[in-house]
């Protein structure tokens, strides 16, 4: 199965991204065949933003995208929401990298399910 998650949230704020990512991360571990791509779109992009720091006892979406991409799945960033957010390639986390909407349609053109966050 071909699983796009697209995630639209910053990473904290709202509990979007978070749950999202307990999604995916639950789909790779029930179904370890499963295809998931991860999409980070509008503010999500900073999601993928290495190097954040979290108080103790409080999740961290870097730490989450990371056990995510252990794995063979992917995770793309919207470029374009990333040069709006003056994000760049080297700040985005092992793992992660930018992308276009063109391969974000080709993505859900190929997913036999679409869950967008």
């Amino acid at each position: 199965m071909k699983v796009l998650l697209i995630l639209n949230d910053p990473p904290y704020g709202t509990e979007r991204c978070y749950n999202g990512l307990r999604l995916a991360n639950g789909i790779v571990k029930q179904d370890p065949t499963a295809e998931v791509v991860v999409f980070l779109l509008a503010d999500a992009v900073a999601c993928g933003k290495k190097g954040q720091k979290t108080p103790d006892g409080y999740y961290n979406i870097e730490r989450m995208l990371k056990r995510f991409a252990s794995g063979s799945h992917r995770i793309l960033v919207c470029g374009t929401c990333m040069d709006a957010r003056g994000l760049t390639e080297p700040d985005l986390m092992d793992g992660a990298r930018r992308s276009t909407m063109d391969e974000l349609t080709a993505a859900t053109l190929q997913a036999d399910k679409v869950l967008v966050f």
